[in-house]
């Protein structure tokens, strides 16, 4: 499965090629897929590096730095960021909560210090000239966190990423193609207006372009996705899934919209996480980004916002920075998506129901 999974992300995700610089990320956790990752962009004559994250090492960062370091930006980073060719992020933790303890105003500080580095890789990726995508590695931590044994869990995190069909790239194209027929249909829309549980929330989205996620920059893929006129947001809305950011969790997030800014907001769990973040810088309180999740092989909630996003019969929003590419003009150092539960929802676009429990009309799709 391994060496399927490093053939789809070099060949259909990224496109390695003759003298390109690719940089993986991970933790040691992923050595396996690293070992088969690195043949298969060796192979392609790809010069590959990898840079090895450590949930330990990050705490201590946190834990023992002074503001000065937290504000520190670095220039090698700020180098890569600006140069790499590709950029394969795998997500392997070992730790889920490894931030748990750390004061929100560090991990703000932070945010705001690295600001910089995500204008780069937004302006690159919009630009064409990056390749990225973010994928994941089953590990204990992560199956833990999902509610899963390691089998089980290795087994959704494979079904997800379509490793079983005979030819993954295919099915990947097949989903493509129907998510292709969804982007046309929204990209003839003005506003869209939300209705389900504690919610009732619109938004202009016209003249801004849709995006078919199809696995090449996040594998897995399954969702299309926008970024709403910042000014446009109106409502209300509860995010019905536990809203993950660093570790952090956040239950039951409730927010209020005027005029395109958060005015009221309110969790269950983490609330006074959620304002601090809110706070981070002035886009942090608007929407970057509102999608709609379509991979109907991922069914079930993981507190992994790679696999969650995707969730078929879901939507989410991002407060936070825009991608580029969307038409969307917000900045923020954070992108933090918001998953909302639509199987007893439904979505109308320019007053006419197109979405209805879970799932796009069929009319939609012709």
């Amino acid at each position: 499965m391994l060496s399927k999974l490093a053939k789809l992300i070099t060949e259909y995700c990224t496109s390695v090629k003759q003298g390109d610089e690719v940089l993986i990320n991970s933790t040691y956790e992923a050595y396996p897929l690293i070992r088969e990752l690195w043949k298969e962009i060796v192979r392609r004559g790809g010069y590959p590096r990898w840079n090895i994250n450590d949930e330990v090492l990050n705490e201590i960062f946190y834990k023992y730095s002074t503001e000065e370091l937290l504000r520190y930006y670095s220039r090698i980073d700020e180098y890569i960021t600006e140069n790499v060719d590709v950029r394969i992020s795998i997500l392997s933790s070992t730790h889920s909560k490894y931030l748990v303890n750390v004061d929100p105003e560090r991990l703000k500080l932070r945010a705001q210090a690295t600001r910089k580095l995500t204008e780069i890789f937004m302006r690159r990726d919009s630009e064409g000239v990056l390749r990225w995508v973010v994928t994941a590695y089953p590990t204990r931590a992560m199956a833990q966190e999902a509610g899963m044994s390691p089998l089980e869990y290795e087994e959704f995190v494979f079904k997800s990423l379509k490793l079983y069909e005979d030819d993954p790239v295919v099915a990947w194209v097949n989903q493509a193609n129907t998510q292709q027929r969804i982007v046309d249909a929204l990209s003839k829309v003005s506003e869209l207006r939300i209705v389900g549980h504690d919610t009732d929330i619109v938004l202009r989205v016209d003249g801004r372009v849709w995006i078919n996620d199809d696995g090449k920059n996040n594998m897995p893929g399954g969702e299309v996705f926008t970024g709403p006129h910042e000014d446009s947001v109106e409502g209300v809305i509860r995010f019905d899934f536990p809203a993950v950011w660093r570790g952090v969790e956040v239950r039951n997030v409730k927010l209020v919209f005027r005029r395109g800014e958060v005015v009221e907001a309110e969790a269950e769990l983490g609330s006074e996480f959620l304002k601090k973040m809110l706070e981070t810088d002035e886009g942090a309180r608007r929407i970057g980004e509102v999608a709609f999740g379509l991979n109907y092989d991922i069914t079930r909630y993981t507190k992994e916002i790679l696999f969650d996003e995707k969730i078929g019969g879901t939507i989410h929003m991002a407060l936070g920075a825009s991608y580029i590419k969307t038409g969307g003009t917000n900045k923020s150092s954070i992108h933090w998506d918001l998953i909302k539960d639509m199987k007893k929802g439904k979505v109308f676009a320019d007053g006419e129901l197109i979405y209805e429990n879970g799932r796009f009309l069929m009319e939609v799709l012709k």
